[in-house]
């Protein structure tokens, strides 16, 4: 039999420890999944209480991600996502300890700061640790291991907590500071620096390698159509390199974070709509959309990374155009689904499209960084998620209360096209085989 991880071969070893540490932290959640659970059922809260304090945790998130990107761009990544874990698992551990509902907001706001701090500057870490030609591949690393952990800590904590809430805090806190001290301890010797030095002593133009004790290295180069002269000399035809500056400000990239928004927010409705779809509309168990994220874990561990390899040379524009039209689709056909299987069938849909999109949307933020600014790309990167996490909900109920589930499925094929539409605009790369494939 082929093995489905080759294309993960060849990977640096410190790429292996942090996919290992954030394995070992998603192995163990569990309270976020069953927050509102504890809340209304441990503490005796009302579920609008329970979903305040969920809103909570999203405007953290939304909050978090720029600011971890900067300081992993200031820090170093290593520290910040050390930090992050270590700070959140203390916080699980004083979580339980809390009474009042103003104070467990407070909690889940601050536990929200120093969780989410991990996903922009682990995926920072990663992009450093490899050549961008294989960040694609890195990414399906990243995802691998998180859906690892993912099928096991929750599917635990479904157990546990018929025994008892707080056994789920202690676990959650153990896993977060086990992984900390995993990263802190087995990569200490190998940690890059705050600017990218591994870009600057490695730069993709072929330039000879700088020294790593250099100051920051010059931007990516982004083409200018036209000719541009500067005063007293010939303007040359072509395209002329100038520096993205910062994220904010690059509107190439703004365009990206803002094309990827309405297919975000489709993909996020399988943690909202679909499961009240699936047992208020269709008549099914709890226990069906439990395996719904059978099947999207399945298909992610075993062909998730023979297919980013597969489509590794395709341009960005042509490989995120096709992962959201696939999330749309899958969504949309929600609209035709009569019983489990047709439901199955839709999974898998929409999880080829998870699977195309989702490290290649990584890829093309790391990608569009210049160096020395990696982590305030990929925490803009980051918030689009965040925010299409705290929408998806809102918007999804409003569409189905005012005019009915199967509108709100044909909205999410007709957003996920939207993104489609506009990734096929997208700028490519310069310097790249894709990009100029695609010119």
């Amino acid at each position: 039999m082929t093995n489905p991880w080759a294309g993960l071969r060849g990977l640096p070893r410190e790429a292996w420890l942090l996919a290992a540490g954030i394995l070992i932290n998603r192995a163990g959640t569990m309270v976020l999944p069953f927050l509102v659970l504890y809340l209304t059922r441990s503490l005796q809260f009302s579920p609008r209480s329970a979903a305040l304090a969920i809103a909570m945790y999203g405007v953290g998130a939304i909050l978090t991600a720029p600011l971890a990107g900067r300081l992993a761009d200031r820090l170093g990544p290593r520290r910040i996502v050390t930090a992050s874990l270590f700070l959140s698992g203390l916080l699980l551990l004083a979580y339980p300890l809390l009474r009042s509902f103003g104070s467990i907001l407070m909690m889940t706001l601050v536990w929200s700061v120093a969780s989410e701090g991990l996903r922009p500057a682990s995926l920072t870490w990663m992009s450093d640790l490899v050549p961008k030609e294989r960040r694609r591949a890195a990414f399906a690393l990243t995802r691998l291991a998180v859906n690892l952990g993912m099928s096991l800590g929750p599917a635990v904590a479904g157990f546990v907590v018929q025994v008892s809430f707080t056994a789920i805090f202690v676990l959650d806190a153990a896993t977060s500071l086990l992984a900390g001290a995993v990263l802190m301890l087995a990569t200490g010797s190998s940690l890059p620096r705050p600017v990218s030095a591994a870009a600057a002593a490695a730069p993709e133009d072929g330039a000879p390698p700088r020294s790593t004790d250099d100051v920051a290295p010059p931007a990516d180069p982004v083409p200018v159509a036209g000719p541009v002269a500067a005063a007293g000399s010939v303007a040359a035809p072509g395209p002329v390199a100038v520096r993205p500056g910062p994220a904010f400000r690059n509107w190439r990239f703004l365009y990206f974070v803002l094309a990827i928004l309405p297919v975000e927010i489709v993909f996020f409705q399988h943690h909202s709509m679909v499961p009240l779809f699936l047992v208020h509309d269709l008549g099914l168990r709890e226990s069906s959309y439990g395996l719904m994220f059978t099947i999207n874990t399945l298909l992610i561990i075993f062909i998730e990374v023979p297919l980013v390899t597969a489509l590794s040379e395709w341009s960005y524009r042509s490989t995120l155009s096709l992962g959201a039209l696939l999330i749309g689709a899958g969504f949309g056909a929600l609209a035709l689904a009569q019983g489990f299987r047709s439901v199955a069938a839709t999974v898998v849909v929409w999880t080829f499209g998870e699977m195309i999109f989702l490290p290649c949307s990584a890829a093309y933020a790391a990608e569009a960084a210049p160096s020395g600014r990696r982590g305030e790309y990929i925490g803009l990167y980051s918030m689009s998620f965040s925010t299409a996490f705290a929408l998806s909900p809102w918007l999804g109920a409003r569409v189905m209360e005012a005019f009915g589930a199967r509108a709100l499925w044909i909205a999410t094929l007709l957003a996920g096209s939207l993104s489609a539409a506009l990734l096929l605009r997208l700028h490519e790369h310069p310097r790249s085989p894709r990009a100029a494939a695609a010119m």
